[in-house]
Formats: structure tokens, sequence, C-alpha cells
């Protein structure tokens, strides 16, 4: 399905391309275009100049510009994100991680990131400002590679007699 402007409603589609998509309450495996909307949609992968989904899921997401309004994802590789009530596995982005407001964050990696009242599991970031509890800090994190790394050479010495 290939148009220049796209509107998909309540329905089930393998792949969409255009280059301007609004999706709502529908079923995609595959989304690909430059400004993509998604409201109540489930989607596989998205990959986009401008992705804004709102109430939907998805696994991987890439986009130069990400906009999540209680929206779930597995996987986001962004440019610039923000995150409204949003759950992120793992978030990543290439310049900043702004406005992040009651969210949840497994991973968050970013040069600045600035959020509000958001947990973290771990976060890698230049400079953060806001109110952030996370459960890793870096002092942390060392101490859990090091007795991870010991447990595994420790199980690495024991299989070899």
């Amino acid at each position: 399905m290939t148009k220049e402007i796209l509107e998909l409603e309540r329905d089930v589609a393998q792949v969409v391309e255009g280059e301007f998509i609004n999706i709502k309450d529908s079923k995609v495996r595959s989304v690909e275009g430059g400004h993509v909307e998604m409201k109540r949609v489930c989607a596989l992968t998205v990959d986009g100049e401008k992705v804004d989904a709102s109430q939907s899921a998805a696994c991987i997401i890439k986009a130069e510009e990400l906009n999540l309004n209680r929206a779930i994802t597995v996987v986001s590789v962004c440019g610039n994100v923000s995150m409204n009530s949003s759950c992120s596995i793992v978030s990543v982005a290439g310049n900043s991680i702004n406005e992040v407001s009651r969210s949840a964050v497994g991973v968050m990696a970013a040069n600045n990131i600035k959020a509000e009242n958001t947990s973290a599991f771990l976060m890698i970031a230049g400079n953060v400002e806001g109110n952030v509890k996370t459960l890793l800090d870096w002092r942390s994190a060392l101490a859990l590679g090091c007795v991870a790394g010991g447990v595994f050479g420790l199980m690495k010495m024991l299989s070899k007699r």
C-alpha cells in the first residue's frame, strides 16, 4: 500500500507505506513513512521521520522525532524522544530525551535527559535534569557487572574440569 496520504482505521495490514500516515484502531506489521500518527494501534515495527503514538503498542520504533503518549514500546531508537505516561524497555536517543513525564523506562540512553516523576532501571546520560528514580546508579551498575563477570568466570573455570 503506497500513497502520499494514507488513512487506516479499524483494519489489519501487513505493510503500510506513505509520506503522511494516520492509523487508528488497527493492527499493523510494519509501518514506514515520513510523518506517522498512531492512535490505539498495535504495530511490530515503525520507521518514520516523525512518529506520534497515542495509546499504542510497538515492538521497535525508529524515528528522528518520537512522541509517546500513554504508549508502550520495547525498543525505541530516535534522535529526540518525548514521553508522557508511557513505558519503554529500551529508549536510546542520539540527541536528547526530553519531556519525560510519569513514565517507566528500563534503560534510557541519551546526551541530555529531562524527566519528571519518572522511574528507570538504568540511565546513561551526559546531563540529567528533573526528578528521576533509578534502580542502578553508576556505582551499583559497576558492582553488578563485577559480580556477574566473577560468577561467569567461576562457572567457566568449573565447566572445564
